[in-house]
C-alpha cells in the first residue's frame, strides 16, 4: 500500500474489472472488530435491575423449587465480547456484504471522495487507503475522511488507511502533520523517544479521521543497501540488526496505539534481501537467504509481542521457504507457519495486489491466490469465506 513510496505524485492506474478497482483486500474481520470496539459492551449499569431474591423456604426449610417447575429456563447469557460480536455481525452480512468488505478502495491526492460513494454505500467496501502526495493537513484530510465515512453504514465504519512511515514514505502532509524523519533516522532513537514521538504522528493521523497506519517496516537488510531498491535505497527500515530493528517497531506500534492509531507490520517475511522493488518489477525479487528460523523472521515475531493490527504479506519468493510462490500467495508462510507455527490468530494483510510483481498472474485470479494461502479467519471466528487476509 506504499505505491508512491518516493513520494513523487501518482497517477491512478486503470485496474482490471475484475479486480473491482482493488488497491488491497481487506479482512472483514478487522472492520467489524473496529467499530464493535467502539461500540457500548452492554456491560450492566445503573439501572440494571437487582438480582432475584433466593426463593422463599417452606416449613421444612427446604425451598420451594416447585414453584418454578413451570417457569422457563433462564436464557443463555449473551456474549458482548468483541468477537463474538464480530460473529454475529458477519452471520448477518449478506455474501455481497461480505464480500464487499474484503475491499479497500484508494482515494487518490485531488480525487474528490464521492469518487468512491457508490464502491462503499452500494458495493459494501469497507476500507479505503488515502494515497498520493496530501498537502491539505490534517483539516483537509479529515474532511476527505469524514465524508467517506457517511458512506458506510452506521454500525460498521471505515477501516482509513495510509502509508505513514516517515522519510520518503509520508503520503500525509501539511499544516499539522510534522515531517516525520526517516526510519532510519528513527532507529538512532531510544525505544523510548521513539515512543513519544509515534504519539504524536498519531494524534495526528487520528485528527485527520485516519485509524490504522501501514507502518512499521520490520525487514532487515542483509544486502547492500544501496542495492536494496524497496527498503534499504530509501531508508524504510530501522537500519539496526534485526533484534533492535524489533525493538523499534515495537516503539512505535506502541506510540501509535497511545494515540489510538493501529499499525501494520511489513513486509512479511520481509524485503531486506531483494534488488528489485516489488511495486514496481517483477525481477530481482527472489530472496535467497531468508529462513523460517533465521533472526529476520524473528523480528518480525518479537514485534507481534507489541499486538499490531495486522501482519503484511510481502510479495517476494522465499527460496529457502516456498521457491514456488510469492510469499502473500504462499500456504506454506500464511496457514502453515504464521497461523500454524506461530499461532497468529489476526489480521493477515498483502502489498498491493495491482503491483507489478504479480504481473505475470492472470488478474482474475490474483485475489483467490491470496485467499487459498489459507483461512482468512482465527479458529473462533465465522469462517463462511474461505480467505483469511486483507491487503494492504
Amino acid at each position: 500500500m506504499h505505491h508512491s513510496r518516493t513520494g513523487a505524485p501518482v497517477t491512478p492506474r486503470r485496474w482490471p474489472a475484475a479486480l473491482a478497482v482493488v488497491c488491497v483486500l481487506a479482512v472483514l474481520t478487522a472492520a467489524v472488530l473496529w467499530w464493535v470496539a467502539l461500540r457500548p459492551s452492554g456491560a450492566a449499569g445503573p439501572d440494571t435491575p437487582p438480582a432475584a431474591s433466593a426463593p422463599a423456604e417452606g416449613q421444612d426449610g427446604q425451598a420451594s423449587a416447585h414453584e418454578d417447575a413451570d417457569k422457563e429456563p433462564a436464557p443463555e447469557p449473551v456474549d458482548d465480547s468483541p468477537r463474538a460480536k464480530a460473529q454475529r455481525a458477519v452471520e448477518a452480512m449478506s455474501i455481497e456484504e461480505r464480500v464487499g468488505q474484503l475491499v479497500m478502495a484508494p482515494l487518490y491526492a485531488g480525487t474528490d471522495p464521492s469518487a468512491l460513494y457508490d464502491l462503499i454505500a452500494n458495493q459494501h467496501v469497507g476500507s479505503v487507503l488515502i494515497i498520493g502526495n496530501w498537502w491539505s493537513g490534517t483539516a483537509g484530510v479529515r474532511q476527505a475522511t469524514d465524508v467517506l465515512q457517511s458512506y458506510a453504514p452506521a454500525d460498521n465504519r471505515l477501516l482509513m488507511t495510509t502509508d505513514q512511515e516517515g522519510g520518503l514514505v509520508q503520503h500525509l502532509q501539511g499544516p499539522g502533520f510534522d515531517t516525520m524523519p526517516t526510519a532510519v533516522d528513527q532507529g538512532a532513537m531510544s525505544t523510548d523517544a521513539l515512543r513519544q514521538s509515534a504519539a504524536v504522528w498519531g494524534s495526528q493521523l487520528n485528527q485527520a479521521g485516519i485509524n490504522v497506519d501501514l507502518a512499521p517496516v520490520v525487514g532487515t537488510v542483509t544486502v547492500d543497501r544501496g542495492s536494496n531498491a524497496p527498503i534499504g535505497a530509501l531508508y524504510r527500515d530501522f537500519g539496526l540488526d534485526a533484534q533492535g530493528n524489533a525493538e523499534h517497531a515495537t516503539a512505535f506500534i506502541d506510540g501509535m496505539r497511545d494515540s489510538g492509531v493501529e499499525t501494520v507490520i511489513k513486509h512479511f517475511p520481509g524485503l531486506g534481501g531483494v534488488t528489485g522493488n516489488t511495486d514496481f518489477t517483477a525481477n530481482g525479487i527472489l530472496d535467497t537467504t531468508t529462513t523460517l528460523d533465521g533472526p529476520e523472521i524473528k523480528a518480525f515475531l518479537t514485534a507481534l509481542q507489541a499486538d499490531p493490527s495486522m501482519v503484511m504479506m510481502s510479495l517476494a519468493t522465499y527460496q529457502q521457504i516456498d521457491p514456488n510462490n510469492p510469499a502473500a500467495f504462499s500456504s506454506t508462510l500464511i496457514d502453515g507457519y504464521l497461523r500454524g507455527t506461530v499461532g497468529y490468530d489476526g489480521v493477515i494483510t498483502s502489498d498491493s495486489l495491482s503491483a507489478a510483481a504479480l504481473g505475470g498472474f492472470d488478474p482474475r485470479e490474483i485475489g483467490m491466490r491470496f485467499v487459498d494461502a489459507g483461512p482468512t479467519w482465527p479458529a473462533s471466528a465465522p469462517r463462511t469465506m474461505s480467505s483469511r487476509s486483507w491487503t494492504g
